[in-house]
């Protein structure tokens, strides 16, 4: 078998796949493919007797995520489809606030996710009860929670964003309730990040991705002086002194768009590995490098308990319903907003001032 060709399969999987190869030859192995893809066509099977939906995460593997997902992106882009999808499943291929927010928005639908173990530790690292001390702490200051976040979460938030927009969110936030200061939560990074870019003061809550805390700026300093030609893109989940060193910030949505508009002759994306894997595939002239961090939680999920999920109809994720009431206005107000004109960049060189946060 020569290079870049794929692996005999029979002949219902090859046609039902045929498509999908030249976009993930050079991510996964023949070998590996020869696996796969009698998965992807079953999945693809079952999601038409189901009238399921896969909604994947930029960060799921790239077998998943151009294999057997419907909608793919960013979390306000899963969001929207997850409200506008006509199929009476939808399957979250992410971790479970993700599922918790398309049953929010669909409550009459089916939501299913493979693992009821892939959680977030930026979700766990606040809970319902938190946000209510916060609010007797700062009364009359709306709360802008991260999407990132549970379902209680949600329900005692004002409106929700996502780091597409999370600029956005927090101005219109302080022009509806008419302060200068907005409470956001629970990224203390993606807070810092965000102060910085707006006159709005931030008080914030110190919960972290664990994927992102993790970079550095000596990981940039290192990649710099191996790759000097590399193009650096890092997400605003990442401490300041990481999108400070780096050539561009921005949310997964942007950084997206900065590969498919410039195309890179290197590009380095500091950030979950999946991501890279899962743009190279739209970008075959640009060389991804690393370094990336593995997200424990979205890793899973896997085409064999996606599969599982479809064909016993499980896990099912259910909101009670005071708190799937709560919780939709938040996210509804995200949604209705106006999408920005280009997804949020965190220039923090040409940054409109370095604003201490108010950290809770």
């Amino acid at each position: 078998m020569a290079y870049g060709e794929a692996p005999p399969l029979d002949e219902a999987t090859a046609l039902e796949t045929a498509h999908l190869w030249p976009r993930l030859k050079d991510h996964v192995t023949p070998l590996e493919w020869s696996l796969q893809a009698p998965l992807i066509a079953e999945i693809n099977r079952l999601k038409r007797e189901r009238d399921a939906v896969i909604l994947a995460h930029n960060y799921m593997t790239p077998e998943i995520f151009h294999g057997v997902g419907d909608y793919v992106g960013d979390s306000l882009g899963l969001a929207r489809e997850a409200a506008r999808s006509p199929a009476r499943v939808i399957v979250q291929a992410g971790v479970h606030f993700m599922a918790e927010t398309s049953k929010i928005l669909s409550p009459g639908k089916t939501v299913l996710i493979p693992d009821l173990r892939a959680g977030c530790s930026l979700a766990a690292s606040i809970t319902g009860a938190d946000v209510r001390l916060i609010k007797a702490r700062y009364p009359g200051l709306p709360v802008v929670t991260y999407v990132n976040t549970t379902a209680e979460v949600k329900a005692e938030t004002d409106i929700c964003c996502t780091s597409a927009n999370a600029v956005q969110v927090v101005e219109w936030a302080a022009r509806e309730w008419g302060v200068d200061r907005v409470i956001l939560i629970p990224d203390e990074f993606l807070a810092r990040n965000v102060a910085a870019q707006t006159s709005i003061g931030i008080i914030a809550w110190k919960g972290r991705c664990e994927v992102h805390e993790r970079f550095t700026a000596a990981d940039i300093a290192d990649m710099r002086a191996a790759y000097p030609g590399a193009e650096i893109l890092a997400h605003p989940e990442c401490p300041e002194e990481v999108l400070a060193a780096a050539d561009f910030a921005g949310s997964t949505a942007a950084m997206n768009d900065y590969v498919m508009q410039r195309r890179p002759r290197e590009v380095v994306l500091i950030t979950e590995c999946s991501m890279a894997a899962n743009v190279a595939a739209e970008a075959p002239d640009t060389r991804f490098i690393g370094p990336c961090n593995l997200c424990p939680h979205m890793k899973r999920i896997t085409l064999e308990n996606i599969r599982d999920c479809l064909t016993e109809m499980k896990h099912e994720v259910t909101v009670p319903d005071d708190v799937s009431a709560r919780g939709r206005l938040a996210v509804q107000r995200m949604i209705d907003l106006p999408p920005p004109a280009v997804p949020a960049r965190y220039d923090l060189i040409r940054a409109r001032h370095h604003v201490a946060v108010e950290l809770i």
